[in-house]
Formats: structure tokens, C-alpha cells, sequence
């Protein structure tokens, strides 16, 4: 219904582990297993990669690339303030990219001043 692809699992404000429809299809479906059966700590993965406010776009991106992993939360002063997707990464990229290529276009045909 809200069109998310992980969730993360939270004990008293703590970060414990993410759940993705990777998880899940993974772990569950192609398993055979029911949904009203297995628990949320049998499908969660646990072995978390984070990242900071401080942290680059290409940072994150790295980060997800070697990973092989589709969100990332962001963590200040121990606590979860968000999560970047790879969609939103790559939105952001192409937003960045589109504006350079804007201002470039402007430049060269001089209707930017100096």
C-alpha cells in the first residue's frame, strides 16, 4: 500500500535489523513458508550496513554497491533519523547531472554572465 521495500526493525529506539521484499521473497515465499507464520527476527538481516548524515552520495552508493543492498539507514548520535534507497540516490544523481547539464547548455550559448 505505501510502496516500501524494507523496513526496518526497531527494539526501544534501537536499530536491530532491516527486513526487504528481498528478504522476504527469499526467505519465505520462495521457501514455501507462510506469511502468518514465520516471525519478522527469522527473515530479518541482521549483519547491518549504515551510514551518516555526513556521508556522500557516492559514499552511500559504494556502500550499496559492494553490499549488494537496496537501503540504508542513516544513523545519528545512535539513532535512526532515516533511509536512502537506491532510487533516491539515483534520483538525486540524475536531478545533479540535469542541472550541470543545464548550466553547461546556458554557458555555451552565453546567457550566463560572468
Amino acid at each position: 500500500e505505501k510502496n516500501v521495500g524494507a523496513l526496518l526493525v526497531m527494539r526501544e529506539g534501537q536499530l536491530l535489523g532491516i527486513v526487504s521484499e528481498r528478504d522476504y521473497t527469499r526467505k519465505v515465499a520462495l521457501r514455501g513458508r507462510s506469511s502468518k507464520e514465520t516471525l519478522v527476527r527469522e527473515i530479518t538481516s541482521e549483519h547491518l550496513h549504515t551510514a551518516t548524515p555526513e556521508y556522500a552520495v557516492e559514499e552511500c552508493m559504494r556502500l550499496m554497491t559492494i553490499h549488494r543492498i537496496r537501503h540504508l539507514p542513516v544513523i545519528q548520535e545512535g539513532k535512526v533519523i532515516g533511509v536512502v534507497s537506491v532510487g533516491d540516490l539515483i534520483n538525486w544523481i540524475i536531478s545533479t547531472q540535469s542541472q550541470v547539464i543545464n548550466q553547461l547548455s546556458s554557458y555555451i550559448q552565453g546567457h550566463i554572465s560572468a
